[in-house]
């Protein structure tokens, strides 16, 4: 992330960045209790650590939006994988907020970032 926000940085006149997409899958056939308890919380930290970085060398980032259930669905792959924040379970349609989503909420509510 850092490379590339830095690159554009660089070759371009310092345009305004807004990474629109960002995020990882995970396996489609999850229980609640594993999807809940995923793995994002290491792959955020460390790309908006690197997007926080190329912002304190000087590039103009002004949005970071991570994947939701939707954006990836458009894919072959369809329920086989599952994408975003938030936990749904297709059978009732309940959504349940994933470990990710409660460290994001406490990331967007620190003052000193």
């Amino acid at each position: 992330m850092y490379k590339a926000a830095t690159y554009v940085r660089k070759h371009y006149p310092n345009p305004i960045i807004i990474l629109s997409e960002n995020g990882m899958d995970q396996l489609g056939n999850i229980t609640i209790s594993e999807g809940l308890h995923d793995i994002r919380i290491n792959y955020f930290n460390n790309y908006i650590s690197e997007l926080k970085r190329t912002m304190d060398d000087g590039a103009t980032v002004i949005g970071y939006f991570a994947w939701s259930l939707l954006d990836n669905f458009k894919w072959r792959l369809g329920y086989t994988s599952r994408f975003g924040i938030v936990y749904v379970d297709f059978n009732t349609l309940v959504r349940y907020p994933k470990n990710s989503a409660k460290w994001f909420k406490k990331v967007l509510e620190r003052k000193d970032n």
